[in-house]
């Protein structure tokens, strides 16, 4: 197995130090509490251009994505300062290098009880390196199917998409929503609309999708976080994982227009550095490592779409295709809209 001299594995470690700063947000209070352990720690660690998430729960830690193969060192040090000694799980959302990069390293150090992806094959040298590492653990790769639940603690993880099979890789990110008590928390990969409206027909309309926080997918690209996803996942907050001036222009405007317009805020790496949530099972606290920025939107925005009465055709507020003011009406809601019996646009709410 590689050797890694931890001692050497501190760069970037002080820029991830969960600073004071916090925000709270109150959801869901009940009179007795839902739970009885010490809480959910959902950390969205700040890893540039690339996604990586390391949840724990009742001492059990589960991570999500590894960021580039640049990152190792970093995500390595990063568990190291949190305590890890031991994976209950580690989940390669999908086989891109900005997901699976750090994975080898992680895998060459820490045992790990089982290893999640989407598939067991993919060409390329770091994805080759993951599966190196996960066999030298004695382990294979599970491919888990819609439906399949286990849990971390007392918290308890749903896996949700794919659905289908794919040719484009970021469709087949694996979909997995975290439920502590009375909070979710949604994990979508690089998940494309596609792949998301896929998800949605599969389920079907009784299921409630409802999470409190959604990890935004693909970094925010426009290819992702479709207007009638967001509008069943009806998240509070939003974590973008994101480089700062990255080479992809992401943040894309229109998903963050989708955002605002939903009335979620907004909590970016790339501004606020790793990220830290916890949850208690009623309330989630967040807490960031740049004490300097804050999230955006906090003050939620009123959500508006715009029928037309004549096409029986609802738009969002920035398409190139709204009606006349004559023939405009105005929705407080995606669901408002649909109910009045208004079909969503296909242009710009897919």
């Amino acid at each position: 197995m590689m050797k890694i001299d931890k001692k050497k594995l501190i760069a970037g470690i002080l820029a991830l130090v969960i600073a004071a700063c916090s925000y709270v947000v109150t959801q869901y209070l009940r009179e007795e509490p839902a739970v009885s352990g010490e809480g959910l720690t959902v950390q969205y660690i700040d890893v540039g251009q690339a996604d990586c998430a390391l949840l724990e729960c009742d001492g059990e830690f589960l991570l999500i994505d590894g960021g580039n193969r640049d990152d190792s060192q970093l995500v390595v040090s990063f568990l190291e300062q949190q305590g890890v000694k031991e994976l209950a799980a580690v989940v390669c959302s999908h086989a891109h290098e900005d997901h699976v990069g750090g994975l080898p390293a992680v895998l060459a150090v820490y045992p790990t009880k089982a290893v999640y992806a989407p598939t067991k094959t993919y060409s390329s040298s770091v994805f080759d390196k993951f599966v190196y590492y996960t066999d030298q653990q004695g382990l294979e790769i599970t491919i888990p199917a819609p439906g399949d639940r286990f849990s971390l603690g007392q918290a308890e993880i749903a896996v949700l998409g794919p659905v289908k099979s794919y040719a484009e890789t970021n469709n087949t990110s694996i979909v997995l929503r975290v439920t502590y008590g009375q909070t979710n928390f949604l994990f979508t990969g690089d998940m494309e609309t596609e792949a998301e409206n896929d998800m949605l027909d599969y389920w079907g309309e009784s299921f409630d999708w409802q999470s409190d926080v959604l990890k935004v997918g693909h970094h925010c690209s426009n290819t992702s976080t479709g207007y009638r996803f967001l509008n069943e996942v009806d998240p509070q907050y939003g974590v973008i994982s994101l480089g700062k001036d990255n080479s992809y222009g992401h943040p894309h405007k229109e998903p963050m227009s989708r955002l605002r317009q939903a009335g979620v805020t907004i909590l970016r790496t790339d501004e606020l550095g790793t990220i830290q949530a916890v949850s208690n099972g009623q309330e989630i606290t967040f807490t960031w490592a740049n004490q300097n920025a804050v999230p955006e939107n906090a003050e939620a925005a009123a959500q508006v779409f715009i029928g037309n009465k004549n096409s029986k055709v609802f738009h969002a507020p920035d398409c190139k295709n709204l009606p006349s003011e004559k023939n405009a009406v105005q929705f407080a809601s995606y669901q408002e809209a649909a109910d009045a019996g208004f079909s969503p646009c296909g242009s710009c709410l897919g």
